[in-house]
Protein backbone atom coordinates (compact mmCIF):
# COMPACT_ATOMS: atom_id res chain seq x y z
CA UNK A 1 0.00 0.00 0.00
CA UNK A 2 1.42 3.42 -0.50
CA UNK A 3 1.60 5.47 2.12
CA UNK A 4 1.22 9.42 2.76
CA UNK A 5 5.27 9.37 2.33
CA UNK A 6 4.77 7.95 -0.93
CA UNK A 7 2.69 10.38 -1.79
CA UNK A 8 4.74 13.16 -1.16
CA UNK A 9 7.08 11.74 -3.41
CA UNK A 10 5.59 11.20 -6.15
CA UNK A 11 3.62 14.37 -5.87
CA UNK A 12 7.39 16.39 -5.73
CA UNK A 13 7.73 15.00 -8.82
CA UNK A 14 4.97 15.84 -10.98
CA UNK A 15 5.42 19.95 -8.55
CA UNK A 16 8.74 19.75 -10.01
CA UNK A 17 7.79 19.02 -13.68
CA UNK A 18 4.61 21.48 -13.06
CA UNK A 19 6.94 24.06 -12.15
CA UNK A 20 9.19 23.63 -15.18
CA UNK A 21 6.78 23.61 -17.31
CA UNK A 22 4.90 26.78 -16.00
CA UNK A 23 8.72 28.91 -16.14
CA UNK A 24 8.67 27.67 -20.21
CA UNK A 25 4.87 29.16 -20.23
CA UNK A 26 6.42 32.36 -18.45
CA UNK A 27 9.19 32.99 -20.21
CA UNK A 28 7.61 32.01 -23.73
CA UNK A 29 3.70 33.92 -23.29
CA UNK A 30 4.90 37.67 -24.04
CA UNK A 31 6.71 36.47 -27.15
CA UNK A 32 3.75 34.45 -28.37
CA UNK A 33 1.59 37.39 -27.63
CA UNK A 34 3.64 40.01 -28.82
CA UNK A 35 4.28 37.77 -32.30
CA UNK A 36 0.70 37.12 -32.15
CA UNK A 37 -0.96 40.72 -31.26
CA UNK A 38 -4.00 41.15 -28.93
CA UNK A 39 -6.40 40.07 -31.52
CA UNK A 40 -4.32 36.67 -32.84
CA UNK A 41 -3.71 36.04 -29.06
CA UNK A 42 -7.47 36.09 -28.52
CA UNK A 43 -8.19 34.01 -31.80
CA UNK A 44 -5.61 31.61 -30.35
CA UNK A 45 -7.16 31.55 -26.67
CA UNK A 46 -10.15 30.71 -28.20
CA UNK A 47 -8.76 28.15 -30.18
CA UNK A 48 -7.63 26.30 -26.92
CA UNK A 49 -10.55 26.58 -25.41
CA UNK A 50 -12.72 24.94 -28.12
CA UNK A 51 -10.67 22.31 -27.91
CA UNK A 52 -10.36 21.58 -24.20
CA UNK A 53 -13.97 21.75 -24.30
CA UNK A 54 -14.25 19.58 -26.92
CA UNK A 55 -11.70 16.92 -25.63
CA UNK A 56 -14.03 16.38 -22.70
CA UNK A 57 -16.24 13.99 -24.75
CA UNK A 58 -13.62 12.87 -26.60
CA UNK A 59 -10.94 11.79 -23.78
CA UNK A 60 -12.41 12.92 -20.33
CA UNK A 61 -13.76 10.14 -18.79
CA UNK A 62 -11.01 7.71 -20.89
CA UNK A 63 -8.15 9.71 -19.27
CA UNK A 64 -9.38 9.79 -15.77
CA UNK A 65 -10.64 6.12 -15.89
CA UNK A 66 -7.36 4.84 -17.18
CA UNK A 67 -5.91 6.23 -14.24
CA UNK A 68 -8.05 5.82 -11.42
CA UNK A 69 -8.24 2.05 -12.40
CA UNK A 70 -4.48 1.18 -13.65
CA UNK A 71 -4.33 1.97 -10.15
CA UNK A 72 -6.30 -0.01 -8.56
CA UNK A 73 -5.60 -3.53 -6.50
CA UNK A 74 -7.80 -6.10 -7.93
CA UNK A 75 -8.29 -9.81 -7.45
CA UNK A 76 -8.27 -10.08 -10.95
CA UNK A 77 -5.73 -12.05 -12.82
CA UNK A 78 -3.81 -9.32 -15.49
CA UNK A 79 -6.16 -6.46 -14.28
CA UNK A 80 -4.05 -3.75 -15.44
CA UNK A 81 -3.34 -5.52 -18.94
CA UNK A 82 -7.29 -5.29 -19.72
CA UNK A 83 -7.70 -2.27 -17.90
CA UNK A 84 -5.50 -0.64 -20.61
CA UNK A 85 -6.72 -2.54 -22.97
CA UNK A 86 -10.46 -1.52 -22.72
CA UNK A 87 -9.34 1.88 -22.54
CA UNK A 88 -7.12 1.76 -25.99
CA UNK A 89 -9.61 0.78 -28.15
CA UNK A 90 -12.24 3.11 -26.45
CA UNK A 91 -10.06 6.22 -27.39
CA UNK A 92 -10.02 5.06 -30.85
CA UNK A 93 -13.51 5.01 -31.03
CA UNK A 94 -14.21 8.11 -29.22
CA UNK A 95 -11.78 10.13 -31.14
CA UNK A 96 -12.51 8.62 -34.86
CA UNK A 97 -16.18 9.93 -34.06
CA UNK A 98 -14.81 13.13 -32.37
CA UNK A 99 -12.78 14.24 -35.80
CA UNK A 100 -15.40 12.90 -38.14
CA UNK A 101 -18.02 15.69 -36.34
CA UNK A 102 -15.30 18.06 -36.41
CA UNK A 103 -14.65 17.86 -40.11
CA UNK A 104 -17.83 17.96 -40.94
CA UNK A 105 -18.89 20.64 -38.98
CA UNK A 106 -15.72 22.72 -41.11
CA UNK A 107 -16.67 21.42 -44.16
CA UNK A 108 -20.09 22.70 -43.38
CA UNK A 109 -19.19 26.37 -42.89
CA UNK A 110 -19.92 25.96 -39.15
CA UNK A 111 -16.19 27.48 -38.15
CA UNK A 112 -16.51 30.40 -40.51
CA UNK A 113 -19.89 31.00 -39.54
CA UNK A 114 -19.88 31.27 -35.70
CA UNK A 115 -15.88 33.04 -35.63
CA UNK A 116 -14.82 34.22 -39.21
CA UNK A 117 -13.42 33.10 -42.27
CA UNK A 118 -10.10 32.32 -40.65
CA UNK A 119 -10.96 29.95 -38.44
CA UNK A 120 -12.04 27.56 -41.49
CA UNK A 121 -7.79 26.42 -41.52
CA UNK A 122 -7.67 26.32 -37.95
CA UNK A 123 -10.31 23.76 -37.31
CA UNK A 124 -8.90 21.66 -39.65
CA UNK A 125 -5.60 21.89 -37.57
CA UNK A 126 -7.69 21.74 -34.23
CA UNK A 127 -8.75 17.69 -35.98
CA UNK A 128 -5.16 16.78 -36.24
CA UNK A 129 -4.66 18.19 -32.86
CA UNK A 130 -7.81 16.16 -31.68
CA UNK A 131 -6.62 12.50 -33.08
CA UNK A 132 -2.90 13.10 -31.68
CA UNK A 133 -3.61 14.35 -28.20
CA UNK A 134 -6.39 11.62 -27.49
CA UNK A 135 -3.23 8.99 -27.29
CA UNK A 136 -0.94 11.12 -25.78
CA UNK A 137 -3.22 11.62 -23.31
CA UNK A 138 -4.19 8.12 -22.47
CA UNK A 139 -0.44 7.00 -22.60
CA UNK A 140 0.71 9.86 -20.06
CA UNK A 141 -2.51 8.80 -17.43
CA UNK A 142 -1.42 5.37 -18.26
CA UNK A 143 1.96 6.32 -16.75
CA UNK A 144 0.18 7.92 -13.68
CA UNK A 145 -1.66 5.22 -13.17
CA UNK A 146 1.14 2.96 -12.57
CA UNK A 147 2.54 5.58 -10.25
CA UNK A 148 5.25 6.37 -12.99
CA UNK A 149 5.66 10.35 -12.28
CA UNK A 150 9.15 10.49 -12.50
CA UNK A 151 8.22 9.47 -16.17
CA UNK A 152 4.63 11.11 -16.83
CA UNK A 153 6.78 14.83 -15.34
CA UNK A 154 9.59 15.32 -17.53
CA UNK A 155 6.92 14.40 -20.76
CA UNK A 156 4.64 17.30 -20.23
CA UNK A 157 7.70 19.66 -19.48
CA UNK A 158 8.99 18.14 -23.25
CA UNK A 159 5.59 18.68 -24.42
CA UNK A 160 5.36 22.47 -23.14
CA UNK A 161 8.78 23.05 -24.71
CA UNK A 162 8.71 21.36 -28.10
CA UNK A 163 5.11 23.37 -28.39
CA UNK A 164 6.31 26.46 -27.69
CA UNK A 165 9.55 25.62 -29.81
CA UNK A 166 8.05 24.81 -32.80
CA UNK A 167 5.06 27.14 -32.38
CA UNK A 168 6.82 30.05 -32.21
CA UNK A 169 9.51 29.08 -35.10
CA UNK A 170 6.32 28.61 -37.60
CA UNK A 171 4.66 32.04 -36.36
CA UNK A 172 8.32 33.79 -36.94
CA UNK A 173 8.25 31.70 -40.72
CA UNK A 174 4.77 33.87 -41.55
CA UNK A 175 2.17 30.87 -40.16
CA UNK A 176 0.64 32.99 -37.51
CA UNK A 177 -2.19 31.63 -35.11
CA UNK A 178 -1.75 28.15 -37.19
CA UNK A 179 2.00 27.95 -36.34
CA UNK A 180 0.67 27.49 -32.99
CA UNK A 181 -1.63 24.77 -33.25
CA UNK A 182 0.84 22.90 -35.82
CA UNK A 183 3.47 23.08 -32.66
CA UNK A 184 0.94 21.66 -30.60
CA UNK A 185 0.28 18.33 -32.97
CA UNK A 186 4.01 17.78 -33.60
CA UNK A 187 4.96 17.94 -30.08
CA UNK A 188 1.88 15.39 -29.26
CA UNK A 189 3.08 13.54 -31.98
CA UNK A 190 7.03 12.82 -30.89
CA UNK A 191 6.05 12.20 -27.45
CA UNK A 192 2.93 9.93 -28.03
CA UNK A 193 6.14 7.79 -29.37
CA UNK A 194 7.97 7.88 -26.46
CA UNK A 195 5.42 7.33 -23.48
CA UNK A 196 4.28 4.51 -25.79
CA UNK A 197 7.43 2.91 -25.55
CA UNK A 198 8.39 3.30 -21.76
CA UNK A 199 5.00 1.52 -21.02
CA UNK A 200 5.76 -1.26 -23.92
CA UNK A 201 8.86 -1.70 -21.86
CA UNK A 202 6.38 -2.56 -18.60
CA UNK A 203 3.92 -4.36 -20.18
CA UNK A 204 4.31 -6.72 -22.56
CA UNK A 205 2.27 -6.22 -25.66
CA UNK A 206 1.07 -9.66 -26.10
CA UNK A 207 -0.56 -9.52 -22.74
CA UNK A 208 -3.07 -7.11 -24.25
CA UNK A 209 -3.80 -9.26 -26.14
CA UNK A 210 -5.53 -11.94 -23.91
CA UNK A 211 -9.04 -12.52 -23.36
CA UNK A 212 -10.95 -10.60 -20.93
CA UNK A 213 -11.72 -12.29 -17.93
CA UNK A 214 -15.21 -12.37 -17.35
CA UNK A 215 -15.22 -10.86 -13.76
CA UNK A 216 -13.91 -7.43 -15.47
CA UNK A 217 -16.66 -4.85 -13.97
CA UNK A 218 -17.30 -3.58 -17.31
CA UNK A 219 -20.92 -1.90 -15.33
CA UNK A 220 -18.39 0.17 -13.18
CA UNK A 221 -16.00 1.44 -15.51
CA UNK A 222 -18.76 2.48 -18.26
CA UNK A 223 -20.60 4.12 -15.41
CA UNK A 224 -17.72 6.26 -14.20
CA UNK A 225 -16.86 7.29 -17.95
CA UNK A 226 -19.86 8.64 -18.49
CA UNK A 227 -19.87 10.08 -15.33
CA UNK A 228 -16.85 11.77 -15.47
CA UNK A 229 -17.53 12.80 -18.70
CA UNK A 230 -20.22 15.08 -17.48
CA UNK A 231 -18.43 16.30 -14.33
CA UNK A 232 -15.26 17.15 -16.42
CA UNK A 233 -17.65 19.15 -19.06
CA UNK A 234 -19.02 21.02 -15.92
CA UNK A 235 -15.56 21.25 -14.27
CA UNK A 236 -14.15 22.90 -17.85
CA UNK A 237 -16.92 24.74 -18.83
CA UNK A 238 -15.49 26.95 -15.70
CA UNK A 239 -12.75 27.57 -17.60
CA UNK A 240 -13.61 28.17 -21.49
CA UNK A 241 -16.86 29.14 -21.25
CA UNK A 242 -16.34 33.10 -20.04
CA UNK A 243 -13.25 33.56 -23.10
CA UNK A 244 -16.35 31.53 -26.05
CA UNK A 245 -18.77 33.95 -24.54
CA UNK A 246 -16.42 36.99 -24.65
CA UNK A 247 -15.38 36.45 -28.12
CA UNK A 248 -18.85 36.13 -29.34
CA UNK A 249 -20.19 38.69 -27.46
CA UNK A 250 -17.35 41.40 -27.97
CA UNK A 251 -14.18 40.83 -30.28
CA UNK A 252 -10.71 39.29 -30.30
CA UNK A 253 -9.01 42.08 -29.21
CA UNK A 254 -11.00 42.00 -25.71
CA UNK A 255 -10.60 38.75 -25.25
CA UNK A 256 -7.00 39.09 -25.98
CA UNK A 257 -6.44 41.06 -22.70
CA UNK A 258 -8.83 38.98 -20.63
CA UNK A 259 -6.96 35.67 -21.14
CA UNK A 260 -3.83 37.28 -20.42
CA UNK A 261 -5.30 38.34 -17.07
CA UNK A 262 -7.04 34.74 -16.84
CA UNK A 263 -3.17 33.26 -17.58
CA UNK A 264 -1.58 35.20 -14.68
CA UNK A 265 -4.07 34.37 -12.22
CA UNK A 266 -4.34 30.38 -13.16
CA UNK A 267 -0.55 30.53 -12.05
CA UNK A 268 -2.11 30.19 -8.52
CA UNK A 269 -2.72 26.41 -10.08
CA UNK A 270 0.64 25.12 -10.43
CA UNK A 271 0.72 23.63 -6.79
CA UNK A 272 -3.40 22.35 -6.98
CA UNK A 273 -2.73 20.62 -10.39
CA UNK A 274 0.20 18.87 -9.02
CA UNK A 275 -1.52 17.20 -5.89
CA UNK A 276 -4.87 17.01 -8.07
CA UNK A 277 -2.77 14.90 -10.75
CA UNK A 278 -1.33 13.14 -8.03
CA UNK A 279 -4.92 12.23 -5.44
CA UNK A 280 -6.72 10.35 -8.20
CA UNK A 281 -5.13 7.36 -8.35
CA UNK A 282 -3.45 7.70 -5.14
CA UNK A 283 -7.13 8.29 -3.23
CA UNK A 284 -8.15 5.46 -5.10
CA UNK A 285 -5.82 3.32 -3.51
CA UNK A 286 -6.73 4.40 0.02
CA UNK A 287 -10.46 4.12 -0.88
CA UNK A 288 -10.36 0.82 -2.35
CA UNK A 289 -8.64 0.01 1.39
CA UNK A 290 -11.15 1.33 3.41
CA UNK A 291 -8.22 3.92 5.01
CA UNK A 292 -11.32 6.42 5.28
CA UNK A 293 -8.90 8.26 8.57
CA UNK A 294 -6.28 8.50 6.75
CA UNK A 295 -8.42 10.45 3.48
CA UNK A 296 -9.39 12.70 6.18
CA UNK A 297 -6.28 13.72 7.38
CA UNK A 298 -4.49 14.12 4.54
CA UNK A 299 -7.39 16.26 2.93
CA UNK A 300 -7.64 18.59 5.62
CA UNK A 301 -3.89 19.10 6.08
CA UNK A 302 -4.01 19.78 1.99
CA UNK A 303 -6.59 22.15 2.14
CA UNK A 304 -4.95 24.32 5.09
CA UNK A 305 -1.62 24.44 3.03
CA UNK A 306 -3.09 24.71 -0.38
CA UNK A 307 -5.03 27.56 0.85
CA UNK A 308 -2.25 29.62 2.54
CA UNK A 309 0.10 28.86 0.18
CA UNK A 310 -2.15 30.20 -2.84
CA UNK A 311 -3.22 33.26 -0.25
CA UNK A 312 0.53 34.55 -0.03
CA UNK A 313 0.73 34.39 -3.76
CA UNK A 314 -2.70 36.12 -4.56
CA UNK A 315 -1.50 39.04 -2.43
CA UNK A 316 1.70 39.08 -4.11
CA UNK A 317 0.21 38.93 -7.71
CA UNK A 318 -2.61 41.49 -6.62
CA UNK A 319 0.47 44.26 -5.18
CA UNK A 320 2.91 43.67 -8.05
CA UNK A 321 0.11 43.67 -10.54
CA UNK A 322 0.53 47.04 -11.88
CA UNK A 323 3.92 47.05 -12.47
CA UNK A 324 4.00 43.63 -13.74
CA UNK A 325 1.43 43.07 -16.38
CA UNK A 326 2.36 45.87 -18.91
CA UNK A 327 5.52 45.02 -18.32
CA UNK A 328 5.30 41.15 -19.73
CA UNK A 329 2.47 41.61 -21.66
CA UNK A 330 3.28 45.01 -23.04
CA UNK A 331 1.86 48.85 -22.27
CA UNK A 332 -1.62 47.92 -24.54
CA UNK A 333 -2.39 45.11 -22.08
CA UNK A 334 -2.26 47.51 -18.93
CA UNK A 335 -5.97 47.52 -19.09
CA UNK A 336 -5.59 43.35 -18.06
CA UNK A 337 -5.20 44.60 -14.45
CA UNK A 338 -8.26 45.28 -13.67
CA UNK A 339 -10.18 41.70 -14.52
CA UNK A 340 -6.73 40.43 -12.83
CA UNK A 341 -7.73 41.90 -9.26
CA UNK A 342 -11.35 40.41 -9.83
CA UNK A 343 -10.46 37.00 -10.42
CA UNK A 344 -7.69 36.79 -7.94
CA UNK A 345 -10.79 35.91 -5.14
CA UNK A 346 -11.85 33.05 -6.65
CA UNK A 347 -9.06 31.67 -8.04
CA UNK A 348 -8.25 31.16 -4.64
CA UNK A 349 -11.70 29.14 -3.46
CA UNK A 350 -10.91 27.23 -7.04
CA UNK A 351 -7.10 26.24 -6.04
CA UNK A 352 -8.46 25.30 -3.04
CA UNK A 353 -11.09 23.21 -4.30
CA UNK A 354 -9.25 21.28 -7.18
CA UNK A 355 -7.02 18.42 -4.59
CA UNK A 356 -10.89 17.90 -3.03
CA UNK A 357 -12.33 17.19 -6.59
CA UNK A 358 -9.79 14.19 -6.84
CA UNK A 359 -9.99 12.82 -3.58
CA UNK A 360 -13.89 12.83 -4.19
CA UNK A 361 -13.52 10.97 -7.68
CA UNK A 362 -11.53 8.45 -6.13
CA UNK A 363 -14.06 7.39 -3.88
CA UNK A 364 -16.01 6.81 -7.32
CA UNK A 365 -19.32 8.46 -6.01
CA UNK A 366 -19.19 11.10 -9.20
CA UNK A 367 -22.94 11.96 -8.99
CA UNK A 368 -22.48 14.51 -5.75
CA UNK A 369 -19.76 15.87 -7.51
CA UNK A 370 -21.67 16.53 -10.29
CA UNK A 371 -24.28 17.70 -8.60
CA UNK A 372 -22.33 20.52 -6.85
CA UNK A 373 -19.84 21.15 -9.46
CA UNK A 374 -23.18 21.62 -11.69
CA UNK A 375 -24.42 24.27 -9.28
CA UNK A 376 -20.91 26.57 -10.13
CA UNK A 377 -21.11 26.08 -13.56
CA UNK A 378 -24.96 27.38 -14.05
CA UNK A 379 -23.89 29.95 -12.06
CA UNK A 380 -21.34 30.73 -14.13
CA UNK A 381 -23.30 30.69 -17.25
CA UNK A 382 -25.77 33.04 -15.43
CA UNK A 383 -23.38 35.62 -14.29
CA UNK A 384 -21.84 35.56 -17.88
CA UNK A 385 -24.70 35.97 -19.61
CA UNK A 386 -25.90 39.01 -17.54
CA UNK A 387 -22.64 40.40 -16.68
CA UNK A 388 -20.37 40.69 -20.04
CA UNK A 389 -22.96 42.66 -22.29
CA UNK A 390 -23.42 45.09 -19.15
CA UNK A 391 -19.54 44.99 -18.22
CA UNK A 392 -16.98 43.48 -20.68
CA UNK A 393 -14.26 41.43 -20.00
CA UNK A 394 -14.35 43.16 -16.13
CA UNK A 395 -18.27 41.39 -16.02
CA UNK A 396 -16.49 38.30 -17.14
CA UNK A 397 -14.38 38.51 -14.07
CA UNK A 398 -16.45 39.40 -11.67
CA UNK A 399 -18.46 36.14 -13.19
CA UNK A 400 -16.08 34.13 -13.12
CA UNK A 401 -14.54 34.72 -9.61
CA UNK A 402 -18.06 33.64 -7.82
CA UNK A 403 -18.15 30.76 -9.47
CA UNK A 404 -14.30 29.96 -8.71
CA UNK A 405 -15.20 31.26 -5.54
CA UNK A 406 -18.31 28.79 -5.16
CA UNK A 407 -16.29 25.70 -5.81
CA UNK A 408 -14.50 25.28 -2.49
CA UNK A 409 -17.50 25.55 -0.56
CA UNK A 410 -19.45 23.24 -2.95
CA UNK A 411 -16.62 20.66 -2.68
CA UNK A 412 -16.45 21.09 1.51
CA UNK A 413 -20.19 19.87 1.24
CA UNK A 414 -19.81 16.99 -1.34
CA UNK A 415 -17.22 15.70 0.85
CA UNK A 416 -19.20 15.41 3.83
CA UNK A 417 -21.57 13.70 2.27
CA UNK A 418 -19.30 11.48 0.70
CA UNK A 419 -17.82 10.64 4.22
CA UNK A 420 -14.58 12.88 4.71
CA UNK A 421 -13.86 16.44 6.29
CA UNK A 422 -11.19 18.13 4.91
CA UNK A 423 -11.71 21.08 7.42
CA UNK A 424 -11.22 18.67 10.24
CA UNK A 425 -8.07 21.01 10.90
CA UNK A 426 -8.27 24.30 8.65
CA UNK A 427 -7.90 27.18 11.21
CA UNK A 428 -9.44 29.35 8.96
CA UNK A 429 -9.71 32.42 11.21
CA UNK A 430 -5.80 31.99 11.85
CA UNK A 431 -5.26 31.90 7.83
CA UNK A 432 -7.00 34.86 7.27
CA UNK A 433 -5.89 37.01 10.18
CA UNK A 434 -2.14 36.07 8.87
CA UNK A 435 -3.72 37.44 5.37
CA UNK A 436 -5.14 40.44 7.48
CA UNK A 437 -1.65 40.93 9.21
CA UNK A 438 0.80 40.40 6.03
CA UNK A 439 -1.20 42.23 3.23
CA UNK A 440 -0.61 45.73 4.49
CA UNK A 441 2.99 45.20 5.23
CA UNK A 442 3.51 43.44 1.60
CA UNK A 443 1.96 46.11 -0.25
CA UNK A 444 3.65 49.03 2.02
CA UNK A 445 6.64 47.49 1.09
CA UNK A 446 5.94 47.50 -2.68
CA UNK A 447 4.78 51.77 -2.66
CA UNK A 448 7.75 52.30 -0.97
CA UNK A 449 10.18 51.04 -4.24
CA UNK A 450 9.57 52.78 -6.91
CA UNK A 451 12.35 51.30 -9.32
CA UNK A 452 10.22 47.85 -10.81
CA UNK A 453 13.26 45.44 -11.25
CA UNK A 454 14.35 45.92 -7.30
CA UNK A 455 9.96 45.78 -6.37
CA UNK A 456 10.08 42.11 -8.66
CA UNK A 457 13.12 41.16 -6.29
CA UNK A 458 12.37 42.47 -3.12
CA UNK A 459 8.71 42.00 -2.42
CA UNK A 460 8.14 38.42 -2.99
CA UNK A 461 11.11 37.71 -1.02
CA UNK A 462 9.97 39.89 1.81
CA UNK A 463 6.56 38.66 1.85
CA UNK A 464 7.53 34.85 2.02
CA UNK A 465 9.12 36.30 5.06
CA UNK A 466 6.53 38.24 6.57
CA UNK A 467 3.06 35.93 5.11
CA UNK A 468 5.81 33.33 7.12
CA UNK A 469 6.14 34.65 10.15
CA UNK A 470 2.65 35.82 10.32
CA UNK A 471 1.30 32.15 9.71
CA UNK A 472 3.60 31.06 12.96
CA UNK A 473 2.36 33.81 14.73
CA UNK A 474 -0.97 33.20 14.28
CA UNK A 475 -0.81 29.61 14.96
CA UNK A 476 -1.93 29.20 10.63
CA UNK A 477 0.90 26.46 10.89
CA UNK A 478 3.26 25.49 13.24
CA UNK A 479 6.88 24.43 14.05
CA UNK A 480 6.28 21.02 14.37
CA UNK A 481 4.84 20.58 11.28
CA UNK A 482 7.27 22.75 9.10
CA UNK A 483 9.81 20.24 11.06
CA UNK A 484 8.31 16.98 9.43
CA UNK A 485 8.41 18.62 5.93
CA UNK A 486 11.67 20.29 6.32
CA UNK A 487 12.34 16.33 7.09
CA UNK A 488 11.62 15.09 3.29
CA UNK A 489 13.89 17.70 1.94
CA UNK A 490 17.02 17.09 0.33
CA UNK A 491 19.79 16.61 3.43
CA UNK A 492 21.09 20.09 2.54
CA UNK A 493 18.03 22.16 2.46
CA UNK A 494 17.11 20.31 5.82
CA UNK A 495 20.25 21.07 7.95
CA UNK A 496 20.21 25.02 7.21
CA UNK A 497 16.11 25.07 7.78
CA UNK A 498 16.43 22.31 11.04
CA UNK A 499 18.19 25.05 13.25
CA UNK A 500 16.10 28.20 12.36
CA UNK A 501 12.49 26.26 13.24
CA UNK A 502 14.59 25.12 16.22
CA UNK A 503 15.26 28.50 17.27
CA UNK A 504 11.58 29.63 16.61
CA UNK A 505 9.98 27.01 18.91
CA UNK A 506 11.87 26.66 21.72
CA UNK A 507 11.34 31.10 22.15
Amino acid sequence: MRGLDDIYRRFLSILGAGVTTMIIAFLSTPIIVRLLGPGGYGDYAVLLSIFSLYMIPVSSGITAGVQKFVAEERDVPHWREHVIRFYAVLAFVTVLVGVVVLLAFTVLGGAEYFFGGSFTLYFYLLCGFVLISQFYALCNRILLGMSLELLSGPLEVAKKFLTVSIGILLVLSGRHVEGMIAGHIVANLVLVCVAAYWIAKRISPSTLLRSRPESFPYADVVSFNALNIVLILLVMSLFHVDVVMLRVLSDSETTGFYKAALALAEYLWIVPIALKTVLLHSSSTLWSNGHLERITKLSARITRYTVLLVVLMAIGIAVLADRFVPLYYGEEFAVSVVPLLLLLPGAIGFAAARPLKSISQGSGRIRTLIGVTGVAATINLVLNAAFIPLFGMNGAAVATSVSYGSMFVLYVWAAWRIGYDPLDDFRGRRIALTAVIAAPIIWAVDRAIEYDPLAFALVPVVGLLVFGSAALGTGAVDTAELGRIAEKLPDRIEATIAPVLSRIENR
